[in-house]
This record gives structure tokens, C-alpha cells and sequence, in this order.
């Protein structure tokens, strides 16, 4: 399951990220600092997350 959740979180975590730097400027965060978080965080929710999917398609 981990090679499942590792293909997912390919996909997942760049989506999640890319949502994040998204929310970070339209919130009027447009320094370096903010984004990079914001990258960071959707990034690092992408493998809980990529997780709890591979759980649900492994049945």
C-alpha cells in the first residue's frame, strides 16, 4: 500500500500545494515567506491524505 500512497501523494500533494500558494495570494500574501508555507503545508496534507485514498481503493 505505501508504493500506492507514494504514487498518489505525486498527484494529491501538488495539487494541495498549488491550491495553498492559490489561497495564499489571492489572500494578498505575495512575499516569499507565505507562499513557501502555504506550499509547504498543502505538500505535507498531501500524505494523510493520499493515505486515507489508498485505505478507500485497497478496500
Amino acid at each position: 500500500m505505501l508504493s500506492l500512497t507514494l504514487l498518489l501523494h505525486i498527484f494529491i500533494g501538488s495539487t494541495l500545494a498549488g491550491i495553498g500558494v492559490i489561497a495564499a495570494l489571492v489572500a494578498g500574501y505575495g512575499t516569499l515567506s507565505p507562499i513557501l508555507i502555504a506550499a509547504a503545508a498543502g505538500f505535507v496534507l498531501g500524505f494523510p491524505v493520499s493515505w486515507l485514498i489508498a485505505k478507500q481503493l485497497r478496500g
